[in-house]
């Protein structure tokens, strides 16, 4: 009887010693997994959600268990927020795992981004303790998922081959110019008075008029404007008469002085019967008394013998507008419309080469689009920064070569200069905010791109502004068509990859992030050769994407290719 209760004693006795007991062991990767399944940086940080399993009869029913996501790389290493977990017979506020039923856990885990993490490994570590002394048990750190995806990342590398706003020249070969002079005339008298015609104003117009046709290089006439009018009062079947013969008594006057100075050009006449449209003018410009009265009645009124009479009525200003008004309006306007004609390019160009300070700003800016060589664009424009140092739009020209050239820090000084010269210059603004997304400070590029609106580049350069955040989908629309590695990049981190082949294909200099996005094209779409190709290209104009392809995950799977490897070794 001793012997048959004797085994079925001693099974129970280790079973509650195996229960009691501070080992709990280790974990298998089984009980893990992650979502992404692959890490990625997106907008400069990893982010992760570990879905975790303490299976069943593992967790003490006395033990506490810290949980630290770490993501470990080749001499370094980063620990996110710990998770802590509890036995069933532990007081606390952690969240409970039962011994027989086990539990899930989910634990999100974030780390910001840096380029070693490329190649890198997830683990979960922990730190377990059982019993009421809380004795210290191992437990192996497990690992959940391998390296990083930071194709995003590349955007500082593809902001090379972006496009800085240029600051625009406002030259004009061609500008539309007009001389006027008036030719006045007493009450309802349409006789040209020999006072008027020689006056000091007649004398200087006729004189321009000759200078005008004269040059033949500068200036080109175009037509002589006559305007005759009459003043609003009087009756309009007396003022259309009277405005009719000043047109054509000064007309008259006009053809002979033409005929006298042997200038050919077209005289175009007209008349205004009544110039109500003067007469307002006149009165809301002068300080006469009750003017805003009689610009009341201008607007209350339209037929013009209304408008006379009610004026009229007014009788403490009319003889006001009698003495000061009127006068003005009974004249003939003589105009002369003419064109200045600029230097042509050939001229600007070798005056810059003689004597650049003979050109204007807008002449030395426009000097600038006329040559296709970096090195003169930039003396162009150090000449601009010479003879017109504050205007702000060379020093800006000057970063944007800098920029392109790659010399980044001389390129934020220039900009920073062309701010001091103008602080609204959507230009620079714009262009500094990509000098920032280089530099990585994306608080700063968004307040600079902020002042940006109006600059030709700005939803490019907020397109990679958007990629450095994150937000793919708006970089695509920001970018629309525009043909760089970012706007590439862009559509391949949204897996448009028809249209990324379109657009890295129309790239205007391509360079060797062209042809390392165009490899990532081809491993995301299965096409080995693309892949090789491309990678032979990308590596041959920079030797550095050799190693930097040969710890990213884009290119896992040709790991074993001997192309691939010959490529990246």
């Amino acid at each position: 009887m001793i012997k048959k209760l004797y085994l079925p004693f001693l099974m129970a006795l280790v079973f509650a010693l195996s229960s009691c007991s501070s080992k709990m062991g280790e974990l298998s990767s089984d009980y893990f997994t992650t979502t992404p399944q692959v890490l990625e940086a997106v907008g400069g940080k990893v982010d992760v959600t570990i879905n975790g399993k303490f299976p069943e009869k593992y967790f003490k029913k006395k033990a506490v268990v810290t949980v630290t996501p770490v993501l470990r790389w080749e001499g370094g290493e980063v620990k996110g927020e710990p998770m802590t977990f509890q036995g069933e017979k532990v007081q606390g506020n952690d969240q409970t795992i039962y011994y027989k039923a086990g539990g899930n856990y989910t634990m999100p885990a974030s780390f910001d981004y840096v380029p070693e993490m490329a190649k890198s490994e997830l683990y979960l570590e922990f730190d377990a303790k059982v019993g009421k002394k809380g004795k210290k048990v191992t437990i192996p750190a497990v690992k959940v998922a391998d390296g990083v995806i930071a194709t995003s990342e590349l955007v500082k590398n593809t902001l090379a081959n972006a496009n800085p706003t240029n600051a625009e020249d406002a030259f004009q070969r061609v500008i539309k110019q007009a001389k006027s002079a008036n030719i006045m005339f007493l009450i309802q008298q349409a006789n040209l008075r020999a006072s008027e015609l020689k006056s000091d104003s007649m004398k200087a117009f006729n004189q321009f008029v000759k200078d005008v046709n004269a040059d033949q290089k500068g200036k080109l006439m175009e037509n002589l404007e006559i305007s005759a009018y009459a003043s609003p009062d009087g009756g309009l079947d007396l003022n259309d008469k009277l405005a009719a013969q000043r047109q054509k008594n000064t007309e008259n006057y006009v053809n002979k002085q033409l005929k006298k100075d042997k200038i050919e050009t077209n005289v175009d006449a007209k008349y205004t019967a009544q110039d109500w449209e003067g007469f307002q003018e006149l009165v809301s410009k002068s300080n006469i008394q009750d003017k805003d009265l009689i610009l009341r009645v201008l607007s209350m009124y339209q037929d013009p013998e209304q408008r006379e009479a009610e004026i009229k009525n007014i009788s403490s200003v009319y003889k006001n507008l009698a003495d000061e008004i009127l006068p003005q309006l009974r004249r003939a306007r003589l105009t002369l419309n003419y064109q200045l004609i600029g230097r042509s390019d050939d001229e600007i160009l070798e005056a810059f080469k003689s004597d650049p300070k003979v050109l204007n700003v807008e002449e030395l800016l426009y000097a600038g689009t006329l040559v296709e060589n970096d090195a003169e664009k930039e003396a162009i424009y150090k000449a601009a920064v010479q003879y017109y140092p504050s205007d702000y739009r060379a020093y800006n020209n000057l970063g944007e070569l800098a920029y392109k050239a790659g010399n980044y820090d001389q390129a934020e000084s220039y900009f920073k200069t062309a701010l001091q010269k103008n602080a609204s210059s959507a230009e620079a603004n714009t262009n500094l905010g990509l000098i920032s997304l280089i530099k990585g400070d994306k608080a700063a590029a968004q307040a600079y791109l902020g002042k940006g609106a109006g600059a030709a580049t700005l939803n490019e350069a907020l397109g990679n502004y958007y990629i450095s955040m994150g937000q793919y989908e708006q970089a695509v629309t920001s970018f629309g068509d525009v043909k760089t590695n970012s706007a590439a990049l862009a559509q391949i981190l949204t897996k448009d990859y028809n249209r990324a082949k379109s657009t890295l294909d129309g790239v205007k200099n391509p360079d060797a992030y062209t042809a390392y996005l165009s490899a990532i094209l081809g491993a995301r779409t299965n096409n080995a050769n693309m892949v090789i190709t491309n990678l032979k290209a990308a590596v041959a104009k920079d030797s550095s994407l050799a190693q930097k392809a040969a710890k990213d995950l884009e290119f896992a799977k040709y790991a074993t290719n001997a192309d691939f490897q010959s490529i990246v070794k």
